[in-house]
């Protein structure tokens, strides 16, 4: 028997973000640790190091791109989904679901095979040349994650569709089982076989291969907008609005790969010309070390983005359904959960940095190591508390349908500032400039957020209250 989502629209918010954040928190950060488990377990590794660590730093971009795909994908049908349950249009909901398994299919072999054709150009564009012993390590380690790419995306693109079938716990436990796969047989593969690289890129590979299958397993007994086969023909308006609803999520993954790009060519640039990292035994550590507070980062930016995506499907319901005071409520909740969650992030960048990169192995490196890397996490993360609200902006107002406003101010953050900062600041403070292209980016996107919030609050208010 069908299952009616009208809860949406009544039950306390507080309770509905807990039921559908917690979730997908848990979710985006089990996902965010196939990449930083891999990273632990070859920093630990005396035989890899920060070679391999920089070498998963270099490729980590590329899993982004194909991320972004996939959360384009499945974060747009996760709104419309959403939107047309409101409005009582389930008939369409089946249909977006339909095709949105049928592109993110055709979508991730794509994908796959442009990475498997152009495998040392694309690793040579994310700084991988920066010695031998990196760009060995990131091509072996490319190739295996290149064959994972299907399963990745495809496991991905549904986590938020089954969501917003009603069942984020499924969609919590599906990525979980993956990620204990992962993290029982990297050290397996990597100390017990000596796979090295190769080793950790398939015990990730073997991850997201379960996290696809449970995907597919759900598809077949969805319990509100099961497809049909006639669902799986393509419709180009339904997927129009759902691409052009998601595309916040992709620009938002995608400007980070460009901004990723820019910071690991500034790193070997400048890094080159830096006194100790201009030594050849040295070079690859500003690039290893950046890598994993950009680690740090994302685990914490799961949380936010986990807090935010998790209100998409009760903040589409509830726009289509004109209840504007449910929204405007769950928008104050979630800033301040969002600048809680930043606030705590400070203190361990800030106090706890040396603990922090010693959990990467840095007991087997030179004190260069240690000294860049806490410097790196001091001044790159020291804005924090704003990069969590100003990315909590983007996401609530792409759940409201406002494609066009949410897309500018990820754009202007990631490539406009993020990008633009990267080049330019190190011009004139070279490695240091480097770290400072963040919190100068998120002080600017912040003061351009909070006018947004502003005007959101604005349009949310109702006559008489």
């Amino acid at each position: 028997m069908e299952q009616s989502n009208q809860f949406l629209g009544t039950e306390h918010i507080g309770k509905l973000m807990k039921k559908y954040a917690i979730p997908c928190i848990i979710s985006l950060l089990v996902g965010a640790l196939y990449n930083i488990v891999d990273q632990i377990f070859i920093a630990n590794a005396d035989y890899l190091g920060s070679y391999g660590n920089a070498a998963n730093t270099v490729v980590f971009p590329l899993t982004v791109v194909a991320l972004a795909i996939a959360v384009m994908i499945g974060d747009g049908c996760c709104a419309f989904v959403s939107i047309c349950l409101g409005k009582g249009e389930k008939d369409i909901a089946k249909k977006s679901v339909g095709n949105v398994v049928i592109m993110i299919i055709a979508s991730s072999f794509l994908l796959t095979a442009v990475y498997l054709i152009f495998r040392t150009p694309i690793i040579a564009m994310f700084g991988g040349t920066v010695n031998e012993e990196t760009f060995y390590y990131s091509k072996e380690y490319f190739f295996y994650i290149s064959l994972g790419i299907p399963f990745y995306m495809f496991g991905q693109a549904m986590n938020p569709v089954i969501r917003a079938d009603g069942n984020p716990k499924f969609a919590m436990a599906s990525t979980l089982a993956g990620a204990i796969a992962n993290i029982i047989l990297d050290p397996v593969f990597i100390f017990l076989f000596k796979w090295g690289m190769m080793g950790a890129a398939v015990a990730t590979v073997i991850g997201q291969v379960i996290t696809a299958v449970l995907a597919v397993w759900y598809i077949l007994h969805m319990k509100t907008v099961k497809p049909s086969s006639e669902d799986l023909k393509i419709d180009r308006k339904i997927c129009g609005r759902t691409l052009l609803l998601g595309i916040t999520s992709f620009l938002s993954q995608i400007s980070l790969v460009a901004a990723m790009a820019a910071i690991n060519n500034m790193l070997r640039k400048y890094g080159a010309a830096d006194e100790i990292f201009g030594q050849v035994q040295y070079a690859q550590i500003p690039m290893a070390v950046v890598g994993i507070v950009m680690k740090f980062f994302q685990i914490v930016i799961s949380i936010v983005v986990g807090m935010a995506a998790g209100c998409i499907p009760i903040v589409g319901y509830n726009i289509g359904a004109g209840n504007k005071l449910r929204v405007k409520a769950l928008f104050t909740k979630l800033l301040l959960a969002e600048a809680l969650v930043g606030a705590v992030s400070f203190i361990l960048v800030e106090i706890f940095p040396k603990q922090l990169i010693s959990i990467f192995g840095a007991a087997n490196e030179s004190s260069y190591y240690t000294e860049f890397a806490i410097k790196a996490f001091r001044v790159y993360l020291c804005m924090i508390i704003m990069a969590c609200i100003n990315k909590a902006c983007f996401i609530f107002l792409q759940a409201m349908g406002k494609a066009a406003a949410s897309t500018a101010l990820s754009m202007i953050r990631e490539v406009v500032f993020g990008v633009g900062f990267a080049v330019c600041l190190p011009v004139f403070w070279g490695l240091d400039g480097v770290l400072l292209s963040m919190p100068v980016s998120d002080i600017l996107t912040f003061i351009i957020a909070a006018i947004l919030i502003s005007h959101t609050y604005k349009e949310l208010r109702v006559e008489g209250v």
